[in-house]
């Protein structure tokens, strides 16, 4: 019988990418019994764009494509950490090892590990897959003292972490720089390769940007103002893939009805399926006001990458290097650049179709020998095995 990993998730969704189609069905393949203990919203489980499923996962525990999902109401109150559900539900699991996805929710696998050292039951191990820096330095929506709170938990229960996963080599830097002696690894949030890659740029006479995940205010400010700027000069298409969450709505001006492309939420493993005409991607992040943003590696990075899709982002000290390294996109050279800067690059790469396919091709490359899942896999796997020796790994790249 394989080894039993828990994943704790205070608030992510169960289906959420990183969570279900990449770490818990590649440590399912490998053997693991893998169970997440996933909240209920208003008594429903909710897809990744916030829609609740009413029909459904309705009963508190079920397996669903091998993996075991077992439950809780995420408004159930609690005057002690030990009488919330999700350490209750955690405790009871009894797994090997631990693997938390928030701060949150680290702290309740902290939590459950104490307690069971306590037991005598089992020396667990515990994982904080950190995908963001939390508490942000940078953010405005915080209080201070609720930093210096959140702060404090977060070395409070780094003390009984055996590996911290991050998605970026400066968040890792971010962790080392509070404990020099924390393992840390990165392992990005890259999908399977697809299998259906063609080159980009292919067709001379139209040129399709895409901008995937949620929509804010301001994205859909930026990609209207791009699109009313670009079809002027060329036979232009915005794409967005994904779009508004659940019970939100978009208005799209009248004279941008034709050029706008609303693809909405899909299934994981269609994805790939919606980049066949897309030809630039559009990462928009302001690192200014948030050191997330800054640091950033967002899996719609490497989801455009992986589709040969060249993209065009700020200059974020990260992805900067990243697509400075690997050639496969345009820095524009501001912190936060204005549509008219993403115009500008658009409208060059429209002129630069050679350019545009050598990126193109460059994307798939990168993904191919060194980025894609295949090579994350074996970096997620390398890390828990050992855990079995208590041994740093040697990290496959």
């Amino acid at each position: 019988m394989g080894k039993r990993v828990c994943m704790l998730l205070s608030y992510l969704p169960f289906l959420d990418a990183r969570i279900f189609e990449l770490e818990a069905k590649s440590l399912a393949k490998h053997g693991y019994e893998v169970t997440i203990i996933a909240p209920r919203q208003n008594g429903f489980l909710q897809d990744i764009d916030g829609k609740p499923f009413t029909r459904q996962f309705r009963n508190k525990s079920f397996k669903y494509q091998g993996i075991k999902i077992i439950t809780y109401d995420c408004k159930r109150k609690s005057n002690h950490p030990r009488t919330h559900p999700l350490f209750q539900l955690g405790l009871r699991e009894r797994a090997d090892i631990y693997h938390a996805h928030e701060l949150s929710s680290f702290y309740y696998g902290k939590e459950i590990k104490l307690a069971l050292k306590k037991q005598n039951v089992k020396n667990v191990k515990l994982i904080y897959d950190s995908r963001q820096v939390t508490p942000d330095p940078f953010s405005q929506s915080m209080k201070e003292i609720e930093k210096r709170q959140s702060k404090k938990i977060l070395l409070d229960s780094l003390k009984e972490a055996d590996y911290t996963i991050t998605v970026s080599d400066s968040i890792k830097a971010w962790y080392l720089s509070m404990d020099p002696l924390l393992p840390v690894e990165v392992i990005y949030n890259a999908p399977p390769l697809s299998s259906d890659f063609k080159v980009k740029g292919g067709n001379p006479n139209r040129l399709v940007a895409a901008h995937e995940g949620n929509v804010s205010d301001k994205n859909l400010h930026t990609i209207y103002t791009i699109t009313d700027s670009c079809r002027k000069v060329m036979d232009f298409h915005f794409k967005l893939i994904g779009g508004p969450r659940y019970g939100e709505k978009i208005s799209v001006p009248d004279h941008l009805q034709s050029r706008i492309i609303q693809s909405g939420w899909i299934q994981y493993e269609s994805l790939s399926s919606l980049y066949s005409d897309v030809d630039i991607g559009l990462i928009e992040l302001d690192p200014t006001s948030s050191l997330n943003h800054a640091f950033a590696m967002p899996g719609k990075l490497f989801n455009y990458l992986n589709n040969g899709v060249p993209v065009i982002v700020s200059k974020c000290s990260d992805m900067e290097k990243f697509v400075n390294t690997y050639q496969c996109g345009i820095v524009i050279n501001r912190l936060n650049p204005t549509a008219a800067d993403y115009v500008k690059g658009m409208v060059y790469l429209n002129k630069n179709r050679s350019m545009l396919r050598r990126m193109s091709i460059n994307a798939r490359k990168a993904m191919e020998e060194v980025y894609s899942w295949e090579h994350m896999e074996k970096r997620l796997i390398n890390l828990y095995k050992s855990l079995d020796t208590d041994q740093r790994p040697y990290l496959l790249s």
